[in-house]
């Protein structure tokens, strides 16, 4: 009998110690704390937005972007947990060094604007997810050309598709673009096209000019821009080429 209650005791206490570490993990930050997180999540390279303590959609897609990075489970919640991890993390580094340009990876679903310097700054994307789907009365598959590729045409605000309305489109081979879109979830669900956050969409319009380079991979497939870079004969080539790519 004392057996029986001794061991109950200590489920008791187990029980009692997960649930603590449970409610722990899911207590509200302060303002103070989610700036901390801001602050470091900006410094590493992430798109935060402002760094003002308030958890709004463009912190919540940095940390999105921050958990696809370092390959954690992707919640968009800022916990302490969390908290503990982005204060031990490292800056996203990218494929190509040495020059202006913008770095897709399919593998991790993410965007990284490259500056000369090398820093970036990073968003989270949705790329094609591989499907089926008709366009125009013809079936096509939803897939997101890997490559070397520039920024050959541009809209502005919003532009009306057969498949969808698309904000600040970047097109960079035949139709697919980066843009920004209503719904850009964790995984690939685009019919090819590269969605970004609606919040940057505009930012990022002026930041990739046409002309601008676009390295688009997986963990197979990788192609330098950098001849290009150092060439422009090459990147003019490429731009007259247009929807060819």
């Amino acid at each position: 009998m004392m057996m029986r209650m001794v061991v109950c005791v200590f489920v008791m206490l187990i029980a009692t110690h997960a649930t603590a570490s449970a409610q722990q993990k899911r207590v509200t930050l302060t303002r103070a704390e989610i700036k901390q997180a801001e602050g470091k999540l900006s410094e590493l390279g992430y798109w935060t937005g402002p760094v003002d303590g308030v958890l709004d959609a463009a912190t919540k897609q940095a940390l999105i972007a921050f958990q696809k990075w370092e390959d954690r489970p992707i919640t968009g919640k800022l916990t302490r947990e969390e908290l503990e991890a982005i204060r031990k993390g490292t800056a996203p580094q990218a494929r190509d060094l040495g020059y202006e340009h913008v770095e897709v990876d399919i593998d991790r679903q993410i965007l990284m604007l490259v500056s000369d310097d090398d820093r970036v700054r990073v968003l989270p994307v949705s790329t094609g997810n591989g499907k089926e789907f008709i366009e125009h009365g013809e079936p096509s598959i939803a897939y997101t050309p890997r490559g070397r590729f520039v920024v050959y045409n541009k809209t502005f605000g919003w532009e009306d598709g057969q498949i969808g309305s698309v904000y600040y489109a970047n097109y960079i081979s035949g139709g697919v673009a980066i843009h920004g879109y209503l719904s850009v979830p964790a995984q690939a669900a685009s019919h090819g096209c590269i969605r970004i956050p609606m919040f940057a969409a505009r930012k990022v319009s002026e930041l990739t000019p046409r002309g601008t380079i676009v390295l688009v991979y997986d963990k197979v497939s990788f192609v330098s821009g950098l001849s290009w870079a150092k060439n422009p004969k090459l990147k003019q080539a490429a731009l007259d080429m247009g929807p060819l790519q």
